[in-house]
Parts: structure tokens; sequence; C-alpha cells
């Protein structure tokens, strides 16, 4: 049996123009300092880092996911390698998702009712179900620091009825999370599901907020919907959901999606956006994408950026990054996924610092503005 842990929350600041803050989320697997950003490690490692390059991005928090792991290596491989911070060799805090969003983007290949989900595997076929139970299950085998509830993500575009039910279904399978959840070294966090209806998400959040549990999310967003959705479903959610509690907002990324969330008291968030851009040639820098197979940077002999203190910057030229992507060497997504990383990681670092010192709007109220 796992030994009990007394996960805790701790707000250190306040923005005083905003409801932004900056806390502190202990965890078995150590301290999570918020506003931060947390890196995807899908399949137990964030692709083409090793451990120690992502410690060195700042990264504090990695999320993994239940669905991938269940199909390669399964879950049992897992945990007979002592679980996921043993087999990936990461020592921080860890996070895994419900498989619900990966059985979202399966709607050619899967059937939903209230038992739960049954969907044809896209690695050899097979029919696999998922359920509350088995998810919860999973995730206690994994081994993460926090788990998800298993939800039900509505498509966008979707009707009102259809959303409802839903939500709704996404209500009633929380509540089996919970009973079926064995570990309590684990948190696990309900999702507020509701797609674009204000309504809806208001009684989703004012629901699942009646539950004790050591943290909430906010699910179903960048799934199609546009930007000015996004940011009013975070702004009519996020006040809902218990003050005391870390509120994680799911699959975002974007240095404009950031600001927007931690603006409406968001806490965490995790996006695929740095490793991906990166295996695209893109940097982020700044606020900006570049794309380093541009000619314009062949014969540039600067740093990627002056003021970044990641591994990359301080050691090689963008012309080299540049002669790297052109030539297909591997070492040009490492060392673009390093930056990315450690560029999204200090960006949220400086908003947890001007949030201490309140100074969050005079510094970052611009992205707040069309």
């Amino acid at each position: 049996m796992s030994v009990p842990f007394k996960f805790s929350f701790h707000i250190e600041g306040q923005c005083s123009k905003t409801q932004a803050r900056a806390a502190t989320f202990q965890t078995p697997h150590g301290v999570f300092e918020t506003p931060r950003f947390m890196p995807v490690g899908t399949l137990a490692n964030v692709k083409t880092l090793t451990p120690d390059q992502l410690r060195e991005t700042g990264a504090q928090m990695v999320l993994s996911n239940t669905y991938h792991l269940h199909l390669q290596p399964g879950e049992e491989i897992v945990q007979k390698a002592g679980g996921l911070h043993h087999f990936m060799g990461w020592d921080g805090p860890m996070l895994t998702d419900s498989g619900g969003f990966q059985v979202f983007s399966l709607s050619e290949m899967r059937t939903i009712n209230d038992k739960g989900v049954t969907f044809r595997s896209p690695r050899d076929g097979q029919m696999i179900h998922f359920s509350p139970e088995r998810s919860i299950q999973i995730q206690n085998a994994l081994g993460a620091d926090v788990i998800m509830a298993f939800d039900e993500c509505p498509p966008y575009p979707a009707s009102w009825e259809e959303v409802k039910a839903s939500t709704d279904r996404t209500y009633r399978w929380l509540e089996r999370c919970i009973a079926a959840h064995q570990r309590p070294d684990q948190a696990l966090f309900p999702i507020v599901q509701g797609g674009v209806y204000p309504d809806l998400r208001e009684d989703a959040a004012r629901a699942i907020a009646q539950f004790d549990t050591p943290g909430f999310a906010i699910g179903g967003v960048s799934v199609g919907e546009p930007a000015h959705l996004i940011e009013k479903i975070v702004k009519v959610t996020t006040p809902l959901l218990p003050e005391n509690k870390p509120r994680y907002l799911m699959g975002i990324g974007t240095y404009r999606e950031m600001v927007q969330a931690i603006a409406a008291g968001v806490d965490m968030f995790d996006c695929v956006i740095p490793t991906r851009l990166a295996r695209h040639g893109a940097a982020l820098v700044q606020g900006e994408r570049w794309n380093l197979k541009n000619n314009r940077y062949r014969e540039d002999f600067t740093p990627l950026d002056a003021e970044c203190p990641c591994y990359t910057c301080r050691n090689f030229s963008r012309a080299y990054v540049s002669h790297l992507l052109r030539s297909r060497e591997i070492l040009a997504f490492t060392l673009l996924s390093i930056h990315n990383i450690t560029e999204l990681v200090r960006f949220t670092s400086r908003m947890r610092a001007a949030i201490l010192g309140d100074r969050f709007e005079a510094e970052f109220g611009s992205w707040l503005t069309e």
C-alpha cells in the first residue's frame, strides 16, 4: 500500500489588478512552483532530450500520456520498473493525463457510452475498452504524482444538447474515478468540461468544486475553437474553482494563452508546442517564432537569443543550427527543444517574479490586449 502524502498548495503572492497568483504545490517528488510551463513527455520521454538536459531547461513537472503508455510498453512493465520516475530517470514531479483527449481524437475509431469508451488500437487493430476505473487503474500503476479523472472531451463545434450530455457523463465518470482511486500518494484532479457554453462550464465547475480533491483542471479547450472563445471559457471557469487548490489548464502553451490564463488565476499548463516546433526547425525567441531553415540564418553567427542561458544559446550559433537542419541532423531537434522549453519556462518564471513583485499587469499587460 502506498504511503499517504499530504499535498499542499501555498499562495505566495497575488496580483492586485488581475487574478494572477504565484504559489508552490508540494508533491511526493518535490515542489512545483507556479505559474510554470510543463513540457510534455508523451511516452515517458520529452522528445530528443535526456532527463539531465530537461532539468537544465528549468522544467519542474513533466506530463506523460496514459493512453500511449498503455499501448506501449504497457503499464505493467512501467510498474515493474518501479513506476514512471524510475523507468524514465526523472526524479521531479510528474503528471499523467487520463487518456480522454486521445480517445476524443480517435472519433472515427471509437464508441462511447456510460460504461466507457471502446476503440480500435492504432498500433495493432485490437479492440480496447477504457472505463473510468480502467484509466485510474492504469494511472495508479504508472505512479505519477498527479493523475487526471477520465473525461469525455466534446468536439468543436457541437450543439448545447450534445455538450450537456457529454458534460453530465464526465461528472458521472468522475464519481467512479474517485471511488476507484487507490493511491494516497497520487493527487487526482477532476476536469471541467462544457465546450464553449458558459452556462455548462459554470455548472460543471461548481459541481466538481464540491469534491475535496488536491487540485482541479479545465479541459476541452484548443480543440478547434477560436482563440477568443478559449479566453472567454477560461475567464468564466477559473474563478469558480477553489482558490486554495492548484488550477490546471490542459493543452495550451502559446505566449498569449499562458498570459491570459495566468491573469484569470490558472497555475499550470502543458503543451507539445516547444518540441513539435523544434522538429519543424522553429525556434521560440522572445515571443516570436523563427524558421531556422530560412536563408537569413545561414551566415548568422549570433546565438538564437543572447539573453537566454540555455545550453544551445551558450554554445551554438543560428548558422550552426540552420546547418544541422539542412543536413537533417537529429542534433538540431535536440538543440531547438532545449532552447524552446527553456524559453517557455523562463517566460512563465518571469511572470511568477512579476506577480510576487506586483508588476504582472505592468510587464505583461500588453499580451492581454489584441
